[in-house]
């Protein structure tokens, strides 16, 4: 009885073994799936067209599927989520000629991606190249781009955000350490940003991306006029 008891119980382990092994090999849900899913026909064909050929590009495609589905998840209208989708892969576009043509090398998706975030963020191109270019050898553009569109968010000028990066990569500051630069901005560079008009193209009901450090909306003074928040930014 013992020893039918032992063969049970590794014929259980075995058996759940195969299960585990089965289900971490079973492959990730495709994204163009759920873009089909989530979208009317007509828009979905277009934007895993746009998706399609942004990748066909080297373009790092994977942040178009998710930022279709970001936006399908929070509601936000099929058309919208298109030109969305068409904007930001021109932003990708952009960044990625700005960093190879001034770098002489390929881009990373990374960098490519945080570029085209400094982009949306109101980065001038050319800074975007001016850093490709000035930037150590061998080192990632990713945080110094993700840094610089934070300082421009924060209503810091494009020039001073990148001599402000530049200054920290010359010294060989750790990505850490840059990552620490919005931080230290003066009170009066980031209430600044209350002051920017607000982009008139952001999806409705998209919001601010996740992690945006913008201030919150204006509130009326006691007694005062009342004054409605901005508009979010362009996503």
């Amino acid at each position: 009885m013992a020893r039918n008891r032992a063969l049970f119980a590794l014929a259980l382990s075995v058996a759940a073994g195969g299960t585990l092994g089965a289900q971490s090999t079973a492959p990730a849900a495709d994204p163009s799936a759920k873009i089909s899913a989530v979208l009317p026909a007509n828009v979905a064909a277009r934007v895993l067209a746009r998706i399609a050929e942004a990748r066909a590009r080297e373009l790092p495609a994977a942040a178009l599927e998710n930022r279709a589905l970001k936006f399908a998840a929070r509601g936000v209208v099929p058309r919208e989520i298109e030109r969305s989708v068409n904007e930001h892969a021109d932003r990708l576009g952009a960044a990625k000629n700005a960093i190879e043509t001034a770098r002489g090398k390929k881009a990373g998706d990374d960098e490519v991606e945080a570029g085209a975030e400094a982009l949306r963020q109101g980065v001038d191109g050319k800074a975007v190249s001016q850093l490709a270019k000035e930037t150590p050898s061998g080192r990632s553009l990713a945080v110094p781009l993700y840094v610089i569109g934070g300082l421009v968010d924060r209503g810091l000028p494009s020039d001073d955000a990148l001599a402000r990066v530049l200054e920290r990569l010359t010294a060989r500051a750790s990505d850490a350490e840059i990552q620490r630069l919005p931080g230290e901005l003066p009170p009066q560079a980031a209430a600044g940003q209350a002051n920017r008009p607000a982009s008139a193209n952001t999806p409705p009901g998209a919001g601010k991306r996740p992690g945006s450090a913008g201030p919150p909306p204006r509130v009326p003074a006691s007694g005062g006029t009342k004054t409605l928040p901005k508009p979010p930014r362009k996503p």
